[in-house]
């Protein structure tokens, strides 16, 4: 028998405000997929085979192909269940993945060298607009299962970030757009994919990929939430503004690797750089490379900071793989069957290797004293994702009211 999504209590009934965030990447997003997994094979262990990770978290917030898998972890299906299982996100890459980045061969394997800046975006977006129509339908944003969903992109047309999230509804009806019509707005990555276009509710989007905004959306997660404590949303009732800090969060931000290459750019290089070698170089482009990578370092370098000042690090998981990917495997776009069976095993490898936290002093990533391995602090987690559902679920008066 299918699990009523309607035992998903808020938080105002538990202790804890629990955050799943997953960045973009392109092909890479099958990283993300294999942790992914294995979170909610522990959730099983402790809850039944039924239950997924929309049953668990607050919030779920990704970006770009992170944007997408959350659709898929979010979205209802017919019986009112997330589309997707955890499992199903990897096979569900490696199956489509070589379609959305066709590889070219030939005369056209020459031509995809030439400066796209000059030829125009890379690959069009008719088979990913069709995949994700067919998968989302007419679901919109304020139907996913989860409590909140954050997706972000940007409006070139207005200059700024635009967040579709389920908490924006009330006083910018507009964001409640098509599910489908968001996920191709913040997959649109520039030179790789056109910008994204739509209307609703006589408001007019004009989007692109949602890492220019926010390459890793923890922070955009943590936004919403604390928004809606100091307007004081009864979900969150029981916080105290001043107090709610970052000791009520507990956070899992999964990188998807990196595209920081064996051979680094410098600036002796770079000196001689014009236009066309800033957006293509050695078949890259080192402008996004930067913004990308330098938003998604900031953004963890300040969760660390934070979290760690308010002692409560260990609310903290970020599991990211960047340092072990070389060659094709850090591309966005290297669909290769080979390429992409490369991303699984790696990922899977990482799950043994120790918890990992940027170092305040280095700004590198330095294994945590203690930490164990990533595979353990998913379990811990597990577990307390698992008691915390509990809890929320003895305290709220649904529950309350079928016991009397």
């Amino acid at each position: 028998m299918e699990r009523s999504v309607s035992d998903n209590q808020p938080s105002v009934y538990g202790n804890l405000i629990t955050v799943l965030s997953i960045d973009g990447g392109g092909i890479r997003g099958i990283i993300p997929g294999v942790i992914l997994n294995r979170l909610e094979y522990e959730l099983q262990i402790l809850d039944g085979n039924d239950v997924r990770l929309a049953d668990y978290f607050d919030v779920i917030t990704g970006t770009s192909t992170g944007g997408l898998i959350t659709a898929m972890l979010a979205g209802p299906n017919e019986h009112g269940r997330p589309l997707f299982a955890a499992k199903d996100i990897v096979p569900f890459c490696l199956k489509n993945g070589p379609q959305i980045f066709p590889q070219p061969s030939g005369i056209l394997a020459w031509a995809s060298k030439i400066p796209k800046a000059l030829a125009g975006p890379r690959y069009d977006d008719k088979y990913l607009f069709k995949l994700v129509r067919d998968l989302l339908g007419n679901t919109k944003l304020h139907q996913t299962l989860t409590k909140l969903v954050a997706i972000p992109t940007f409006d070139i047309k207005k200059l700024q970030p635009t967040i579709f999230s389920g908490y924006q509804i009330p006083i910018n009806p507009a964001i409640d757009a098509l599910l489908s019509d968001v996920c191709i707005a913040t997959s649109a990555t520039p030179t790789y994919f056109p910008p994204y276009y739509f209307e609703n509710k006589e408001k007019e989007f004009n989007l692109i990929d949602g890492g220019i905004a926010a390459n890793n959306p923890t922070l955009v997660a943590i936004r919403e939430v604390t928004k809606q404590i100091m307007k004081d949303n009864p979900e969150f009732s029981r916080i105290d503004p001043m107090d709610y800090s970052y000791t009520r969060f507990h956070v899992i931000s999964l990188g998807a690797g990196s595209n920081r290459r064996e051979k680094k750019y410098d600036a002796k290089t770079a000196s001689k750089w014009g236009v066309i070698s800033w957006l293509f170089e050695d078949n890259n482009s080192p402008i996004f490379d930067f913004f990308g990578e330098a938003s998604k370092d900031m953004v963890d370098y300040h969760n660390s900071v934070v979290f760690k000042a308010l002692h409560s690090q260990e609310n903290y998981l970020p599991i990211d793989i960047r340092r072990y990917l070389t060659g094709e495997m850090a591309s966005i776009d290297v669909s290769t069957k080979v390429n992409m069976e490369k991303l699984v095993e790696i990922e899977v490898k990482l799950l043994d290797k120790t918890v990992s936290r940027i170092g305040l002093d280095t700004g590198h990533y330095e294994p945590v004293e203690g930490g164990g391995t990533n595979a353990e602090a998913l379990k811990r987690f597990a577990k307390l994702l698992s008691d915390e559902k509990k809890l929320r679920g003895s305290n709220s008066p649904t529950s309350q009211d079928k016991s009397s």
